[in-house]
């Protein structure tokens, strides 16, 4: 059964809206079992200054929900945002081929960090109630790789639309021996965060009898 919005005391419908166009975070926030609503959020990428990575996720993750806020009445926003660093260097998604192969002869043969930030805005009347942004990190072991592997990996367009250039959900996952931390984070969006988050903001996760 799945939990969709529901009716305020004031007589308010309140929905759950997922401002990003990744399907991977689509398929992720379905494993909740809420209803919910899909809203592209455009937004610049760009941060100023030397700042941390979680701050990176987190007020882009911010970013994104406080556009789609904008335009939403009475809803629950959520935005979320991924990067992979490796030796002190943000790794976000791949501009072209060379710069995916770059990416992964940086991370084959050790240890890199997956950030993922969530933020959660509450709406009520079209006006900011609540904002919430926190983060996840998991660590994550990738072999070696021949640059005969990487190429042809790069070939199929997998790692194109991917922070760090790989995904864990598809072919990528056969590059990864071990992780640290949440498996979902490193798709895109950490589960137990976000339901952490939504039940902080008082957003039904299931039904009460």
């Amino acid at each position: 059964m799945y939990i969709g919005g529901f009716w305020t005391k004031e007589g308010a419908y309140v929905e759950i809206v997922l401002a990003s166009s990744s399907p991977r975070r689509r398929e992720l926030l379905a494993h909740l079992k809420v209803d919910f609503r899909v809203r592209t959020s455009e937004v610049s990428e760009e941060i100023e200054g030397l700042i941390e990575p979680s701050e990176v996720v987190e007020i882009l993750s911010l970013r994104k929900a406080a556009k789609v806020a904008e335009e939403e009445k009475n809803a629950w926003i959520i935005g979320a945002d991924t990067i992979v660093v490796q030796g002190g260097k943000i790794l976000g998604k791949p501009s072209n081929p060379a710069d995916a192969f770059e990416m992964l002869s940086s991370l084959q043969g050790t240890w890199h960090q997956v950030f993922s930030g969530i933020s959660l805005i509450e709406v009520r009347d079209g006006e900011v109630k609540r904002r919430l942004s926190r983060h996840a990190i998991t660590d994550v072991w990738m072999n070696s790789l021949s640059d005969q592997r990487m190429n042809w990996y790069i070939e199929t367009g997998e790692p194109m639309d991917k922070a760090g250039s790989y995904g864990i959900q598809g072919y990528g996952a056969s590059f990864i021996e071990k992780i640290e931390g949440c498996y979902f984070n490193v798709v895109g969006m950490s589960l137990s965060l976000l339901a952490e988050m939504l039940e902080t903001c008082s957003c039904p996760l299931y039904e009460k009898s």
